[in-house]
């Protein structure tokens, strides 16, 4: 279930609502919308929307998530299990919630505890700025749970099979009278003797110690798509934890790091350099090779080009996730000061000086000027 309103408008708080006053206002409204109090037709789905709304926000991870990027922070990448993992909600209405999404009680009849899924497995993966840039395909070692071999997966040992549990007679759970802010209700609560399994095993399997799953490292393909970007989550399905027998595997969420670069900085898909260049190219003009993540490339530095000017290379950026092309390369040009003068570079710079003072200049015998000069010395 997602509900598309605003969290913060669900329950009547603003974003910088304390933690204090977050929990005061979803027990109110819990309160009144609660379908054992509130008969109105729509009054179980507020209830759930509260519900829902107070679980992503009381959480500090979740909160974080929905705050940068709404919705879109929370669908996709919270199944409903996740949005309500660890949820408080207090007073016992963590098993009141049971009743709308999973559990029974409250009338509504008991039902037995079915296959679990899988949990889910995150992986942090650690990618160079070109690999973010055009894409790669690597593979990753994956330690996770997997049906025993000995016993297949029953945690019995071999020869021997479950028995079905006495207390709850297989389903799992047991029924119980509890006392809530709302009255007093008829729950289900996990059966604390086969803990939700409805089986108990009299025979451990050795191998698996009666888990029925035992430690193993898969190799995994991951594609990383071209453009990834830091912090981009890759879903990569069916490849968590497995399930209880019949119940589907999670999932494996592949957590994306761009390592820095010693040349370059990322700015959307644009990428940002510096390039340093002499006194004389910046005043002559020059065409000077500029790194990129495509290659070396020719580009044309004007005369009278001043530091830190600005060119752009099209085209020599980072590959777009959503559509065709690439993003630029923004050259930073940065004029080198010399530190150490040679005596011919300081003579030809004092006459370069008077010259801008307003004293004429003479090419040599060889016609050369002085800028010729200045270029040939400067560069030599």
């Amino acid at each position: 279930m997602s509900t598309k309103r605003d969290y913060y408008e669900i329950l009547g708080v603003q974003k910088d609502v304390s933690e204090a006053e977050l929990k005061k206002s979803y027990r109110k409204l819990a309160m009144k919308y609660h379908p054992d109090k509130n008969k109105e037709a729509d009054a179980e789905e507020k209830f759930k929307e509260i519900s829902e709304a107070y679980a992503v926000l009381s959480d500090t991870e979740k909160r974080s998530e929905y705050d940068k990027f709404g919705h879109a922070g929370i669908d996709g990448h919270y199944s409903t299990e996740d949005i309500f993992r660890n949820a408080d909600f207090g007073g016992g209405l963590g098993d009141i919630f049971d009743m709308f999404f999973g559990g029974g009680g409250g009338g509504r009849g008991c039902r037995r505890q079915g296959p679990m899924r899988g949990s889910d497995l995150r992986y942090d993966l650690s990618i160079t700025l070109k690999d973010a840039a055009f894409g790669t395909e690597t593979k990753i070692n994956i330690p996770r749970a997997e049906d025993c071999d000995t016993c297949g997966g029953s945690g019995a040992k071999k020869g021997t099979s479950p028995k079905t549990c006495s207390t709850c007679r297989g389903s799992g759970q047991i029924n119980r009278a509890q006392n809530t802010p709302f009255g007093r209700f008829m729950t289900t609560a996990t059966c604390n003797v086969c803990h939700g399994k409805g089986q108990i095993i009299e025979s451990p399997c050795p191998a698996c110690k009666g888990t029925g799953k035992t430690k193993k490292v898969r190799k995994i393909s991951v594609k990383v798509p071209a453009g990834a970007d830091n912090g981009m989550r890759l879903k990569v399905r069916g490849e968590g934890e497995n399930g209880s027998a019949g119940a589907p595997p999670g999932d494996l969420y592949v957590v994306i790091h761009v390592k820095p670069h010693g040349k370059f900085e990322r700015v959307g898909d644009d990428i940002v350099c510096e390039v340093p260049i002499s006194f004389a190219q910046a005043a002559l003009g020059a065409t000077v090779m500029v790194d990129t993540l495509h290659g070396k490339v020719k580009m044309h530095v004007p005369k009278g080009t001043q530091t830190h000017s600005v060119f752009r290379l099209k085209g020599k950026g980072i590959s777009h996730m959503h559509g065709y092309g690439q993003g630029d390369q923004h050259v930073r040009v940065v004029v080198k000061t010399p530190s150490k003068l040679t005596s011919e570079q300081k003579r030809l710079l004092e006459e370069f000086e008077k010259i801008g003072s307003g004293n004429k200049s003479h090419a040599d015998k060889n016609g050369k000027g002085l800028f010729s000069k200045v270029k040939d010395v400067f560069e030599a």
